[in-house]
Parts: C-alpha cells; sequence; structure tokens
C-alpha cells in the first residue's frame, strides 16, 4: 500500500457519523488489469488543473473519466431541490458514473483510469447523508471503496479567503457553502485506507506538484511524474 500524504486528524462532519472500516479492507481490492483512482474535493479545489495535465500528457496512459453531473446537466438534466427530486437526481448521476468509469476503459490498453469524483460523491448532497445514499442505491460503504485503489483528496480554497475565485460565473457557491460541501464530501471518502489529503493551505504550484506525487504513488505511471517535473521547472 503506498504511503499516505501527513494530514492533519479529521473533523467529523456535523449530522453525520464517521464511516467505519470493514474487515475487508486488510484484504487486496478486486483484481482488475488497471488500476482505478478518485479525484475529489470541494468546489474550487483545483480537480480541473489537475486532470486536464493527465489528459494533455498522458492520454495514452490515463483515461479521465468526466464528472458525471456536469454531463447530466449540460445536457439538460433537470436540477431539483425538493427531497424526491434530489434523490432522483442523485441515483442518476450515480449510475451515470458506475457507466462511464466503465465505458473509458473498454478496448483501450490503458493501465489507469482516473475519475473526476467518484460513486459516493453524491452522498454528500443526500437527504440523510453517506448511509441513506448507500441504502438508496442498493451498496454498501464498502463495496464502493473497493471499487477504487485510491482517494485523493483536495481541499477547497475557501478555506483562505484571499484565494477564492470570484471570475468564474458558473461558481455558485459562496464560501460559506463550499467548505460546508468539502467537509460533507471529506467525510464521505476519509475512511478509504488509500485517502490522500491535499490541504488548502498549499499554494497553487505546491498543490499540483503533491497531487501529481500522489497519483504517481497510486498509479505507478512514470509519466505523472515526469509531468510533475516538468510543473515544478516552472515554479
Amino acid at each position: 500500500m503506498p504511503p499516505h500524504l501527513p494530514r492533519p486528524a479529521p473533523t467529523p462532519s456535523e449530522g453525520h457519523k464517521r464511516p467505519t472500516r470493514s474487515k475487508r479492507f486488510s484484504e487486496p481490492p478486486p483484481a482488475r488489469a488497471y488500476r482505478r483512482v478518485v479525484v475529489s474535493g470541494g468546489p474550487a479545489a483545483g480537480k480541473t488543473a489537475i486532470l486536464e495535465l493527465l489528459r494533455r500528457h498522458l492520454a495514452n496512459e490515463v483515461a479521465v473519466v468526466p464528472e458525471s453531473a456536469t454531463l447530466l446537466f449540460a445536457g439538460g438534466f433537470p436540477r431539483r431541490r425538493d427531497e424526491d427530486g434530489v434523490k432522483l437526481v442523485q441515483r442518476a448521476i450515480f449510475e451515470v458514473q458506475r457507466c462511464s468509469e466503465a465505458i473509458h476503459v473498454l478496448g483501450t490498453e490503458r493501465r489507469a483510469c482516473v475519475c473526476d469524483r467518484g460513486s459516493l460523491d453524491g452522498a454528500a448532497y443526500f437527504p440523510g447523508g453517506l448511509d441513506s445514499f448507500c441504502d438508496a442505491m442498493g451498496t454498501t460503504i464498502e463495496d464502493e471503496y473497493d471499487r477504487y485503489d485510491g482517494v485523493l483528496f483536495l481541499e477547497s480554497t475557501a478555506y483562505q479567503i484571499e484565494t477564492w475565485p470570484t471570475d468564474n460565473p458558473h461558481r455558485i457557491e459562496t464560501p460559506a457553502e463550499a467548505r460546508k460541501i468539502d467537509r460533507k464530501l471529506k467525510h464521505v471518502w476519509e475512511g478509504h485506507p488509500n485517502f490522500q489529503l491535499v490541504p488548502h493551505a498549499a499554494t497553487f504550484y505546491e498543490k499540483i506538484s503533491t497531487s501529481l506525487e500522489a497519483l504517481h504513488r497510486m498509479l505507478g505511471i512514470d509519466g505523472v511524474l515526469a509531468v510533475r517535473r516538468e510543473i515544478d521547472g516552472k515554479r
């Protein structure tokens, strides 16, 4: 198991209980011909920049799975705020996520699959939280954790107001709302045995460099380190 990056003690999210680890985590993940990693985090965390680097520099080795919610909403899928509507929206995102992960590695010889959010991200928005989400989707926390070889979590810049982006017209959250979402998402994923946190206190280049180093350990692809060295050389 690759070493974890140093991270502060997690703070339990309000209204949620911390996910517990199953004894199954002492067993190896299901055998796959490739490695699958989630990149998650709150709004304005830097996910787009990391994933764009992988798309541009490692397209022949890494399949980057786009965010399912973005695919649906960009195609006109309705956004709902009522409880029943939210549940239906999150079910649709969950199903698209799973299918999208499978489709992006069909017929290719890519060695890795990096996902812009994972199957459990919807639990941060689901009424009742993580346990209710898993019950509604007919799955378990352990089964969804087992789908992924690692989770890279980028904390939102909302913890430092001076770094919060104000020039993005598609950014609808306030910094306070972004912090709340960030905490909920962290609660969802922090129980994964290969959870690695890139804290908000890092500068932009430090965040990218640290993220690429972590992805190299998770994926075992030397090209990721080459991209990191290129980024470090431009600082």
